[in-house]
């Protein structure tokens, strides 16, 4: 049986980017609150969050896409074990290129932070009726807030991207979205 620490020891050594406590026990109350049956991730990395949403319930369904191979086969195997290879569905692709056709309670997005908007536009369709978007790393470590002190040219082009998707989102009529600081900020978009 595999252990939530050694996933969280595994992470901090490798610098893989996973959710932040806070940031994890907001989405997870969220499950809670909201009977949460069926989710789509965006990003798997080494599977940390699939496996701690799925722990939340037995009867919770988890999709998540993943499209680089090495992190998809480390996913691969702390998925197995936890024995939830039979609820979470691991895929092997960029999730710009692939098409799914199951509807989600909730759809959580945490990978390319640049294709945010892009991963939003293309999977808001798979949504159920009062189903919900909840994006991650928001606030991208408080640089968000102060793009100008950016030195590094590309960090400040991700950063400009990332108020983009927020801008989007307060604009957008279709979903009302709230914000949250918890974590590395958090989003909640639901349908209007």
């Amino acid at each position: 049986m595999g252990s939530i620490t050694s996933l969280e020891n595994y992470a901090k050594e490798n610098h893989v980017p996973i959710i932040q406590k806070e940031g994890l026990t907001f989405l997870i109350n969220y499950i809670k609150e909201n009977n949460i049956q069926s989710i789509l991730e965006i990003g798997t990395a080494i599977g940390y969050s699939a496996i701690n949403m799925a722990l939340v319930d037995q009867n919770i369904k988890i999709t998540t896409i993943e499209r680089d191979k090495k992190m998809y086969n480390l996913a691969q195997k702390n998925i197995r074990n936890f024995n939830l290879e039979n609820r979470i569905t691991l895929i092997l692709a960029d999730a710009l290129e692939i098409n799914i056709k199951d509807k989600y309670d909730l759809i959580f997005i945490d990978a390319a932070k640049a294709q945010y908007i892009k991963f939003f536009e293309k999977y808001k369709h798979n949504l159920k009726q009062n189903g919900a978007i909840i994006t991650d790393n928001l606030n991208f470590h408080g640089l968000t807030k102060h793009p100008e002190e950016i030195t590094s040219k590309n960090l400040r082009s991700l950063v400009t991207k990332i108020n983009n998707y927020k801008k989007f989102l307060k604009e957008n009529e279709e979903f009302k979205t709230e914000f949250y600081s918890t974590g590395d900020g958090i989003t909640v978009s639901k349908k209007m």
